[in-house]
């Protein structure tokens, strides 16, 4: 009776799961719909999306319930994994260890560079030795500081400082319900277009306006958050120690607005901050990988590097932290490389809004209980499956 009992338990657990993913999957699908029927203009379907308090309402409850009554039968959480990340950088040797390679890579540059100099400056004292080379010499000889150690506008209160002080501020950003709040390390902000319970801030992220920076004592940012209402319109520049992307990017259907994300991450961070980003596919590594490769790179264009990156059974995770100085932007980066499978796949589109939520395959997939994280993280977004055949697990 016992087990009957369970089974009977948990097949009501399933039937719950299919009827909240289905929900979250196509508002998902109809997005990317919408912005295909307004030829890609974004901004007003974002707009229109934003003002349907009803469906937002729907999505906000049916996020909460997934990530607190099925995601955590995972043993290690993806927010598991975000709190180990930022306590191993900022209170391990984490962004110690960085800053040293950091070092060695400008020294190592110094030397290099000094080394064509002289190399230079030997050719230059031949008569044969062409303009071009002369002015390179000239141009070396004559700076005052061959490789600045950061930015002219960096200043000292928008720079993590070691060993940090007090809390790590950190923002999550489409958090729907805080789960950070849990931690006593953070000084959690969570925000999103419609909250789920009321340790959330209502804001919509791509219209946020970035501000000067606060210029206070160190103290003061902490006294600042602490101090918001809803809505947040607006925050300072330079504010937090780490800003949070978990399952956010996936959710916007145009890869201008993922990329819009990202650089607005960067204006809020600290210099050495961290953008912590988790997105879902259960793949194995390299079936996604030029994805991610191009990610990475259209990341790292802003003033980012990568700190760390694992690949979960079901999930992406990586860790960017803020740069000094912005690197040269390789030749073809733009915002569409901030892509994913179904911006071009009007076929998965499609089969997201006529999928029934009772089909087969998701029945089967749910049969055991420990496919609840698989089939959950599946449906954030849907990736066509290894066998071709086109049906959305």
């Amino acid at each position: 009776m016992a087990k009957e009992a369970m089974s009977q338990e948990e097949k009501n657990m399933n039937d719950e799961h299919k009827r909240l993913a289905s929900v979250v999957k196509n508002v998902h699908a109809n997005l990317r719909k919408k912005l295909r029927a307004n030829n890609g203009d974004y901004e007003t379907v974002w707009k229109q999306h934003c003002k349907d308090q009803s469906a937002l309402c729907q999505y906000a409850q049916c996020m909460q319930k997934l990530a607190t009554d099925h995601w955590t039968k995972n043993s290690h959480t993806r927010i598991d994994w975000c709190r180990e990340v930022i306590l191993e950088y900022f209170n391990g040797s984490g962004l110690e260890k960085a800053l040293e390679k950091d070092a060695k890579r400008q020294r190592h540059k110094l030397q290099k560079e000094e080394q064509q100099i002289v190399s230079d400056s030997c050719c230059v004292q031949n008569e044969g030795a062409d303009p071009t080379q002369r002015l390179r010499v000239q141009l070396m000889q004559d700076r005052p500081d061959a490789c600045p150690q950061r930015d002219a506008d960096v200043r000292d209160d928008t720079l993590v400082q070691l060993p940090l002080e007090g809390k790590v501020r950190l923002l999550d950003v489409g958090s729907c319900y805080n789960p950070f709040c849990q931690f006593d390390e953070f000084l959690p902000i969570a925000i999103d277009i419609s909250p789920a319970n009321e340790l959330v801030y209502q804001c919509d992220f791509l219209s946020l306006e970035i501000t000067e920076p606060l210029h206070l004592a160190p103290d003061a940012g902490d006294t600042f958050l602490r101090k918001l209402s809803s809505p947040i319109e607006r925050l300072p520049h330079g504010l937090f120690h780490v800003v949070v992307f978990s399952l956010l990017l996936e959710y916007l259907p145009a890869p201008q607005q993922r990329w819009l994300c990202c650089v607005k991450a960067h204006q809020l961070l600290q210099c050495h901050g961290l953008l912590l980003i988790v997105t879902p596919d259960s793949h194995s590594q390299h079936r996604n990988a030029p994805m991610m490769r191009s990610w990475r790179t259209a990341i790292e264009s802003m003033g980012f590097h990568r700190w760390r990156y694992v690949k979960h059974e079901h999930l992406h995770c990586m860790a960017f932290r803020k740069l000094h100085q912005r690197p040269s932007v390789p030749c073809g980066v733009s915002p569409d490389m901030m892509y994913i499978p179904q911006d071009f796949s009007d076929k998965c589109l499609d089969d997201e809004l006529n999928e029934s939520s009772h089909k087969e395959v998701i029945q089967d997939e749910c049969e055991d209980r420990d496919d609840f994280f698989q089939t959950s993280a599946l449906e954030l977004p849907c990736f066509i499956p290894d066998d071709g055949s086109g049906t959305v697990v």
